[in-house]
């Protein structure tokens, strides 16, 4: 029995996003060629990417599996906020790489947010941030329209984090 607080699983990966909550999507050139696929692809599902961002992570697992469990949280001190999630799914493909998570309780947000690695044709290196949230708690309704604000900010700052792990591999 699922622990998930919204029905619309796995909607990151096959879309469309569902209708009643805000709509993240996020997509940068990271870099070229199969090296530095492989590299993104392992700071991505190996949680590097976020640590590197400077959030906290704590996971079941070394590497993103359906099921598994992570804490992903951010602030200081009594003011830091977890935010407790399982994998919903997972891509270890040749030219795809990449995971979703979705909320369980105690989390601010109820949804699905999902990190994906691909290598185009071209050898471009592209990473994507495709989220559905709305609030879940009171400080999350609270802050309104500031949190797809920061949600955004972190996409782009998560693509930032993740061409300079590539550019150092």
């Amino acid at each position: 029995m699922s622990t998930l607080t919204y029905p619309e699983v796995g909607a990151t990966r096959l879309g469309p996003l569902p209708d009643g909550y805000n709509h993240l999507h996020h997509r940068a050139a990271i870099g070229r060629g199969r090296a530095a696929f492989e590299a993104a692809g392992a700071a991505v599902t190996e949680w590097r990417m976020h640590r590197t961002a400077g959030a906290g992570v704590r996971a079941s697992a070394p590497r993103a599996a359906a099921g598994g469990k992570v804490e992903v949280s951010a602030g200081i001190g009594r003011l830091r906020i977890g935010a407790p999630c399982e994998i919903v799914w997972t891509a270890y493909e040749s030219d795809r790489t990449g995971f979703a998570y979705g909320t369980l309780a105690r989390h601010p947000e109820c949804g699905e947010e999902s990190f994906v690695v691909e290598l185009a044709d071209d050898e471009t290196v592209w990473f994507t941030v495709t989220a559905f949230s709305r609030p879940a708690c009171w400080y999350a309704r609270l802050a309104g329209p500031l949190v797809p604000l920061a949600q955004h900010w972190y996409a782009r700052r998560l693509g930032k984090v993740l061409r300079r792990i590539v550019s150092t591999a």
